[in-house]
């Protein structure tokens, strides 16, 4: 039996596990992205102020926040693909159920289901990405996992607006909810193998505060200065005088530049190691905040430097779920689930610090606050490399067998 279930295995090609687990990010990404050019439709359909409608992205991104790091843990526990295909199962459920929600209370709780299913779905994926990725290419293909999530910024929310417009924007999370279950069956054929963890060694199998806090931390860090910046771009902009059109394109080469980051970051981390590549993008990144902020300054054109910045910002996260994503095998899911909600901290964070940096200095004291941060984080960094917090990728060695999925 074990033989047959190899041999069907073996007819499961790479790709196609790359591709499932893209697409899966793809629809978990546009799922959140969606709400808020819809946030309009549906404030005027339960006739509430928008304010008040986009307390269903703050629920989705707070539930996800809160869930993650238990279906994480849970993933490791009972098995990854297990939880997945739970947590497709329950998305898809959110998805319809926002779909046909009578009122807001209960819109509001659908969007919480959905965001708290998503919380199992993506730590799931990456881990199970890097468990059937080649040895030398998991950066890549986190990378390429991770762009799923930047395409459906890009891609799927304005395709989402276009068929609300056609059909009404209840019609968008049914299809969403109908991918969804389409995506159960696919993960649970790509997805089929036994894979043992004690196939690894590692120097630290088991996470503890001193091993585990630093690398988390440092993506709250990353996670602050980027969305402090990047939530209140839109104003920083048209302070300096630009129009909507421009605007437009400066997310736009934003968005390219992020994409290209992302992949150009999980193949440095493949061939150079995840510690350098994190510290080449903190300090690339510290850097962009500063020249940015002498081009507003000089009353440069700045379009192209966004995009520059965004690419050293997206160079980081790959070669960090890299990072931990080898130096915790047997506990991949929790802390990529952790890792995750610590990027969501940071979001919450940097909302936070760029509206009151830009309260008090305008979008350049965003900026230099932003440099501070990274600067902090890169500092952060190198201390914990020196003190052996991080433990290098180059000193995993395969056993014969295998690892990963359960």
């Amino acid at each position: 039996m074990r033989i047959g279930k190899w041999m069907s295995q073996r007819r499961i090609s790479r790709s196609s596990k790359l591709s499932v687990g893209w697409f899966t990010l793809f629809i978990v990404g546009s799922d959140l992205f969606v709400v808020s050019p819809l946030l309009p439709s549906i404030a005027v359909d339960y006739r509430v102020a928008p304010a008040t409608a986009g307390l269903s992205v703050t629920l989705f991104a707070v539930t996800y926040m809160l869930s993650a790091p238990l279906l994480g843990h849970l993933a490791d526990r009972v098995g990854r693909r297990s939880v997945l295909a739970c947590a497709l199962c329950a998305f898809a459920a959110g998805n319809l159920a926002t779909a046909v929600a009578a009122d807001f209370t209960w819109l509001l709780a659908a969007r919480s289901l959905s965001g708290a299913a998503a919380a199992g779905i993506s730590p799931s994926v990456y881990a199970l990405i890097t468990a059937g990725a080649p040895s030398d290419r998991r950066g890549t293909w986190l990378a390429i996992a991770v762009s799923g999530l930047m395409v459906s910024l890009s891609l799927g929310a304005p395709l989402g607006l276009l068929a609300a417009t056609a059909f009404g924007w209840r019609a968008v999370f049914a299809g969403l909810g109908i991918l969804s279950l389409v995506l159960i069956s696919a993960n649970l054929r790509v997805w089929c193998e036994v894979h043992q963890v004690r196939g690894w060694l590692v120097t630290t199998n088991r996470p503890t505060a001193v091993s585990a806090v630093p690398p988390l931390f440092l993506t709250v860090v990353w996670s602050t200065a980027v969305y402090g910046v990047y939530t209140y771009l839109g104003e920083g902009l048209t302070a300096s005088g630009y129009s909507a059109a421009e605007i437009a394109e400066v997310i736009l080469l934003y968005g390219g530049g992020a994409i290209s980051g992302a992949l150009v970051g999980g193949r440095m981390a493949d061939h150079y190691g995840a510690r350098l590549t994190i510290a080449v993008a903190l300090a690339a990144l510290s850097f962009g905040f500063l020249l940015l902020r002498l081009a507003i300054y000089a009353g440069m054109p700045i379009g192209y430097l966004f995009g520059i910045l965004s690419f050293a910002a997206q160079l980081f996260f790959p070669a960090q779920q890299l990072r931990i994503a080898s130096k915790f095998p047997a506990h991949r899911a929790t802390l990529l689930a952790w890792n995750n909600s610590a990027l969501f901290m940071g979001i919450f964070l940097g909302s936070l610090v760029g509206g009151a940096a830009i309260s008090l200095g305008g979008f350049g004291a965003n900026l230099m606050v932003s440099a501070a941060i990274v600067s902090a984080g890169w500092v952060i960094h190198r201390i914990a490399a020196l003190h052996g917090a991080y433990t290098s990728v180059t000193r995993l060695r395969r056993r014969p067998g295998t690892e990963g999925a359960r």
